[in-house]
């Protein structure tokens, strides 16, 4: 199911020319190849690309890699796919896959709602994680907000029935705004009877973004909401 059939004109993120290390410029150039799929295919077969037909985690706008990193070591019985534009990220995760060893990530760098809304096949993932979104704190940046009711019906097209999607924020009014949509969606059925947020669930780490944002007194607010 498509939900766009144009070129998406507004996005969640802005591409930026951020500073690399030698080691992670090194990995990108050795081992992108390894574990990124490029070319996309027309359509992204899972147990072809990863070799098995394990669970498929999605993880959005993964940043460094650290909450891949953590639960791809947790759960080797699981198959991770990260999809992120900027590469310092991308050359941190690759870094510690190759250390770790961890043959059940793959990577794509691309826009994250282009690659579900043509690349993948309704009911093909088990999870969805989007943690810490760019916000966009100024009213008149909203609209690039990567969680709203298009994403969301994408998100369920694309989920299995009982499928995950995870969401967590550090900017309060931003998490509430999506609780409440999500909340509003026919689709999915919140974890929590009241509602509300979650704690935090063992396969999410803290990680540096979010301990940044703990120094400047920022909670944090994740919520676990299943499609039905």
């Amino acid at each position: 199911m498509q939900f766009d059939s144009k070129e998406r004109q507004i996005r969640s993120f802005v591409l930026r020319k951020g500073k690399m290390t030698t080691g992670q410029r090194k990995a990108v150039e050795e081992l992108l190849p390894k574990y990124a799929i490029d070319p996309v295919p027309d359509t992204l077969d899972f147990s072809s690309l990863f070799g098995n037909d394990n669970p498929v985690w999605l993880d959005i706008g993964f940043g460094n890699g650290e909450s891949i990193i953590h639960a791809a070591q947790q759960h080797p019985d699981v198959n991770f796919l990260g999809i992120e534009v900027h590469l310092p990220g991308v050359g941190h995760l690759l870094i510690e896959c190759e250390k770790l060893g961890l043959d059940n990530v793959r990577i794509i760098r691309n826009d994250a709602v282009d690659m579900m809304n043509k690349h993948m096949s309704d009911g093909c993932l088990d999870a969805v994680h989007v943690y810490f979104p760019d916000p966009w704190h100024k009213k008149r940046h909203h609209k690039r907000r990567i969680i709203n009711p298009d994403f969301l019906a994408l998100t369920a097209s694309k989920l299995k029935q009982g499928g995950r999607l995870h969401y967590a924020s550090d900017w309060e009014p931003y998490a509430i705004e999506v609780k409440e949509l999500i909340n509003q969606t026919p689709a999915f059925k919140n974890s929590q009877a009241d509602g509300d947020f979650v704690d935090r669930p063992e396969w999410r780490p803290v990680t540096k973004f979010e301990r940044r944002g703990q120094k400047l007194d920022h909670g944090s607010y994740d919520l676990i909401v299943h499609k039905i």
